[in-house]
This record gives C-alpha cells, sequence and structure tokens, in this order.
C-alpha cells in the first residue's frame, strides 16, 4: 500500500480510536510517545538535510562565465516566484484567518498544550522591531551552536556561502568535496524516506490524541485551513503564474498548462519534484519548446531551490498555528515569518512531505512550539500533492519565461 493510502488509513483509524477511548489513561500516554518520537524524527533531519540539500545546489551552479546571464536570470525568478507565492499566502492566512473560530483562538479545541503567554514569552523580541538582529542572525559567531540553537537563518547563509565557494575550488580538493557533499545529500534523502515510512504510525499518534482529548472539534479548524492553502495555490498557480507567461514571456497559459499535464499529475501523485524532473524535462523541450540548454540548467537547479507552493504552504501554516495560540503577530514577526520561509524553501528537498522539517525551522524562529507541526499532518498529505504541482508548475514557467527571454522561439508562443 501507498504511503498516502497508509496515512489516509491511518487518519481514519485515529479518529475512530481516539473518539472510543476516554481522555485520560495509559494510551494517551502511548499516542504521546508514539507522536513524539515521529517528531523528534523529523527534527533530527533539519540541519543534515537542509546543509547539505543547499551546498549540493549551489555547488551544481555553472562556473562564473557560464552562469553569467542565465543564472542570474534563474535566480532572480526563483526569488520572485516565491516571495509572490509567500506574499499571497500571507494575505488570505491573514484574511480567513483559520487559527480562530468563532473569534476565539482554536488551540483548545486543537489540544495545543503551551499558553499564550508562554508563546508570547518566546517570542518577544523574535520580530522585526529589531531588523539589526535579523541581519546579524545571518551571521552568527559561532555556526554549530547556531545549528543547535535551531537559529537556521545563520546556518542557511553560511551554507549558500560554502557551497558557492567550494564550487570553484580546483583539482581534487573540490572533487571531494562534491562528492562528499553529494554523499550526504543522499544519505539524507534516504533518511528522510526512512522517517516517512513511519509517518502513518506518527499520524496515527498525533491524531488519536487530539480526537480522544478535544473530540471532532480539531475538525472545523483544520478545513478552514486546507481551504485556505488550496485558495492561495490556487491563486498562485492561476493567476501568477499565466500573468508571467503571457505578458513577459507571450506564451499562451493554456497551451503551456496542456503541454505540462504529463508533469503536472506525475507531480501530484508523487509528491515529489525530483521525481517528477525527467518527465518535467520531457515537457519543456518535447511540448514547450525549450532548448536543452536552458532546461537542463533551469529545471534540476529548481527542483532543488525553486519551491513556490512549498514556501506558501510553510508560510500559511506557521501563521495557522500562530493563531491557533491567540497570538496577534506584528508585521515584524510576520515579516521573519515570510523571509524565513523564503530561505528555507531553498533548502527543502524535492520528495513527500520534507516541507515538515521546514516548518519546524520557521517555528523555531518565531519562537512557536514544534507540536504545532501535529496539527497539520492529517491534511499535509493532499496538500502536499497540490503544493509539489504548483513548484512544478513554476520550474517550467520559469523555463519558458528565461528561455524567451534569450530570444529562443518556442512552440507555444501567442499569436496575438
Amino acid at each position: 500500500m501507498k504511503l498516502h493510502w497508509q496515512i489516509l488509513v491511518a487518519l481514519v483509524a485515529a479518529a475512530i480510536v481516539g473518539s472510543l477511548v476516554p481522555a485520560e489513561g495509559w494510551w494517551i500516554d502511548a499516542f504521546d510517545l508514539i507522536g513524539t518520537f515521529f517528531l523528534n524524527a523529523l527534527k533530527m533531519l533539519i540541519v543534515p538535510l537542509i546543509v547539505s540539500s543547499i551546498i549540493v545546489g549551489v555547488m551544481g551552479l555553472p562556473g562564473e562565465r557560464e552562469l553569467g546571464r542565465l543564472g542570474g536570470k534563474t535566480l532572480a525568478y526563483y526569488v520572485v516566484t516565491s516571495l509572490c507565492a509567500i506574499l499571497i499566502g500571507l494575505f488570505f492566512v491573514n484574511l480567513l484567518s483559520p487559527g480562530t473560530i468563532d473569534g476565539q483562538p482554536a488551540g483548545d479545541r486543537l489540544g495545543l498544550d503551551a499558553s499564550t503567554g508562554q508563546v508570547l514569552e518566546r517570542i518577544e523580541g523574535s520580530g522585526t522591531g529589531d531588523v539589526i538582529g535579523i541581519v546579524l542572525r545571518l551571521v552568527p559567531p559561532n555556526i554549530v551552536h547556531a545549528a543547535a540553537a535551531g537559529q537556521m537563518l545563520g546556518l542557511i547563509a553560511f551554507s549558500i556561502l560554502f557551497g558557492f565557494l567550494a564550487a570553484r575550488l580546483q583539482g581534487r580538493p573540490g572533487e571531494v568535496l562534491k562528492d562528499f557533499w553529494e554523499g550526504v545529500y543522499q544519505v539524507m534523502l534516504q533518511m528522510t524516506h526512512l522517517v516517512m515510512r513511519i509517518a502513518p504510525l506518527g499520524v496515527f499518534g498525533l491524531v488519536a490524541e487530539v480526537v480522544a482529548q478535544t473530540g471532532f472539534d480539531a475538525i472545523r479548524p483544520l478545513l478552514v485551513f486546507f481551504v485556505t492553502v488550496l485558495i492561495a495555490l490556487a491563486a498562485h498557480l492561476l493567476i501568477t503564474m499565466p500573468v508571467m507567461l503571457a505578458l513577459i514571456a507571450r506564451v499562451n497559459p493554456l497551451k503551456h498548462y496542456a503541454a505540462m499535464s504529463p508533469a503536472l499529475l506525475t507531480a501530484f501523485s508523487t509528491s515529489s519534484s525530483s521525481a517528477t524532473l525527467p518527465v518535467t524535462l520531457d515537457c519543456v523541450e518535447n511540448r514547450a519548446g525549450v532548448s536543452n540548454k536552458t532546461s537542463s540548467f533551469v529545471l534540476p537547479l529548481g527542483a532543488t531551490v525553486n519551491m513556490d507552493g512549498t514556501a506558501l504552504y510553510e508560510c500559511v501554516a506557521a501563521m495557522f498555528i500562530a493563531q491557533a495560540y491567540g497570538l496577534d503577530l506584528t508585521l515584524g514577526t510576520q515579516f521573519v515569518i515570510v523571509l524565513t520561509a523564503l530561505l528555507t524553501s531553498i533548502g527543502v528537498a524535492g520528495i513527500p512531505s520534507a516541507s515538515l522539517v521546514a516548518i519546524g525551522v520557521i517555528l523555531t524562529a518565531i519562537g512557536l512550539p514544534l507540536e504545532g507541526v501535529g496539527l497539520i499532518l492529517a491534511v499535509d498529505r493532499v496538500l502536499d500533492m497540490c503544493r509539489t504541482a504548483v513548484n512544478v508548475f513554476s520550474d517550467s514557467t520559469g523555463a519558458v519565461v528565461i528561455a524567451r527571454s534569450e530570444g529562443e522561439q518556442t512552440r507555444l508562443v501567442s499569436q496575438a
């Protein structure tokens, strides 16, 4: 049975079991043990997965001469579209407020442990009221201490700089470094796959505990959260991307949707932009008419660092959890969420549910408890499928936009 069906079965079983058992007893401790074990396994992956992913991605960039104009356009596109996606998510999560029910925080219905006062103490000073502090966190004096303390901004900045300079190391030292980090990255992918094998069990423990202690009151805020993410993803997929295709690339968006349909369906079913990459390359080159020179550079890099849907989801999830705790986040703290979502989306592996690790990074960055990750697992799988499709479509749009800016004549140019 495939993982998503296993998680679905675990979710149904957890709802049934949780509704039958009392709110206290040894079974609650057992549910908590299972859920905590799964969350700890996810947290264990954060530092090595993000570091190796970013370093491998940056080291894969061409040399300075080859990078040139193509590389600059590609990176600019990734930053702009990811930022647009995050801002769209931020707009809808503030508009719909999925973490509040009837004007009250949904934390009690969701079974959150930490009180608003405790969380307020954690995030005090985490907002951008201290912009200088944010800049300084990009260059921590002790990178090991920063990693241990969960200060991911500095770790991400260090990884980008390390990968950039390591890529320019000549001779055997450069080859050894590249092979080493590639090996670390591949091992971390395997470890992530291994951890995700116990995801159904982890979902069962987390959801059963919530249902046993709160009943089905938790379903309503999760449904609103689910709808909020879908609306935001749809806005980015059906508005932002077509506008770029039509106005910048002069390409018919409807034809591009049709050309990319095999890749979109593959992305939706596998929840993996990396697994979808061969299909994406085939669609972009043979159906959209982008040259191999452009597609072979833009798409593999995009599968690593261009995660529009994931960045949007991370932002909405963090805001949802904050709202559930009853926190009125300032613009400063929301800026931290936006910045961290943008940076962590670069380091998210293109594999199913890897964004759960990044959401943990964002929660840590603003001082929110990591238990909040457990709240969204019940609906994460379907949303993972949707946001992966958005990621892949953004990659393909980037390839077409950049190809057209380079003067290429693709097959989908509008006749208008």
